[in-house]
């Protein structure tokens, strides 16, 4: 057994990175000021997308781009299979969560599902990149545009994923990002919607902005056009990012090449060490996909997953499992959407863990974790 905890996911921040937020922090902008436009200008390069709108985490992120589509009522479909804040998001705007059930061997929402869920209530799809392996992203393409509806691409897991060659970013109308410390670059809390329609970009830069017009630097500068007029066009919240993020976030994607093939490394350890043992499936790749692995998880047959979790954290590997069905949780329990609609769902979580995977992982941690999966599905067997 391991001597110290190896939780699932760990970011990695280096003396160049402290020091880019440092000359920040001793500068004259620490928020609303210039690096905030530089980040979003390095995302969008990197992703190869005309426009980006950088925020103070995925969620609001999401929620903006909801917003930004000014749906006044109707339906979006979306997967249960997802943390709680991709559903919220519908919500908070106003309009009616559906859920379409996922696919078994990448546990993304499957677009025959979501044919199933289409009705004349129905504005836009929502579908998420589990683990960050993109969805079938031209099934739902043309799911959309039979129906007239927007996209939204929740990418939380996927920046630096690519599908069919080009990078996740400019599929959807928008494209959100998270740069939580568990993903694959961090600013601590933060989030960007990135997207080539220029009117979206203008609301959803308002809308991280309390609805307003002008921001901080168009009425405080020092160029000769600053005005103190500004205009609240929007109901919405401050969901600003601050510079000294931004600076952290532009000095991270610097690196997300070498972190994006360390976590593919681990994975393919994983996958080699798991492929001969009866009692674990891992997630099926498509072959026409980039994956950034975000997450590494497994299904377990004929083992208990929860016995399995517990002896794992024995064994002071930081288990965990991703996601609770969004219908389980008691808020949405009171929508009633059945359990039994989704039945890959149901399995799929009943099933399911996630093993330790970031790239500050040592080779002693990788063969922690397989021996750690070895002896605890041995001693659940016997």
């Amino acid at each position: 057994m391991r001597k110290t905890f190896l939780p699932y996911a760990l970011h990695w921040i280096d003396d160049e990175d402290i020091a880019e937020v440092v000359k920040v922090l001793k500068s004259d902008w620490i928020t609303t000021g210039p690096k905030i436009k530089e980040f979003e200008g390095s995302v969008c390069d990197y992703v190869n997308c005309k426009y980006g709108v950088a925020v103070n985490s995925g969620t609001s992120a999401l929620d903006i781009a909801v917003a930004s589509l000014r749906l006044k009522s109707g339906e979006v479909i979306t997967t249960p299979f997802t943390f709680a804040a991709t559903a919220n998001a519908i919500l908070f705007n106003g309009l009616k969560p559906v859920f379409a059930d996922i696919k078994k061997d990448t546990y993304n929402i499957d677009p025959e599902e979501i044919k199933r869920k289409v009705t004349s209530e129905t504005r836009a799809i929502i579908y998420v990149d589990f683990a960050g392996q993109p969805c079938d992203i031209k099934e739902i393409q043309e799911i959309a545009q039979k129906h007239n509806l927007y996209l939204i691409e929740d990418a939380a897991h996927a920046l630096g994923a690519e599908y069919e060659g080009k990078k996740v970013g400019g599929f959807a109308d928008v494209t959100e990002f998270s740069f939580h410390p568990v993903k694959h670059i961090t600013t601590g809390e933060g989030g960007m919607c990135v997207t080539n329609d220029e009117e979206l970009k203008e609301r959803m830069r308002m809308l991280r902005n309390h609805g307003i017009d002008t921001g901080a630097r168009e009425r405080y500068g020092t160029h000769v056009d600053a005005s103190w007029a500004y205009d609240l066009k929007f109901l919405s919240r401050n969901y600003r990012i601050t510079d000294f993020q931004a600076a952290l976030g532009i000095s991270q994607l610097k690196k997300i090449e070498s972190f994006i093939k360390r976590r593919q490394e681990i994975a393919r350890i994983y996958n080699k060490a798991f492929a001969d043992i009866p009692e674990i499936t891992t997630q099926h790749v498509k072959p026409n996909i980039r994956h950034v692995w975000h997450l590494y998880t497994i299904l377990l047959k004929n083992v208990d997953r929860d016995k399995f979790f517990r002896l794992m954290r024995k064994k002071n590997i930081g288990v965990n499992v991703h996601y609770i069905p969004v219908y389980k949780h008691s808020f949405y329990r009171s929508y009633n959407y059945g359990e039994e609609c989704f039945s890959i769902t149901e399995d799929v979580f009943q099933r399911i863990v996630t093993l330790p995977l970031f790239p500050r992982m040592t080779e002693e941690d990788v063969l922690d974790v397989v021996k750690a999966v070895e002896e605890s599905i041995a001693e659940l067997k016997t």
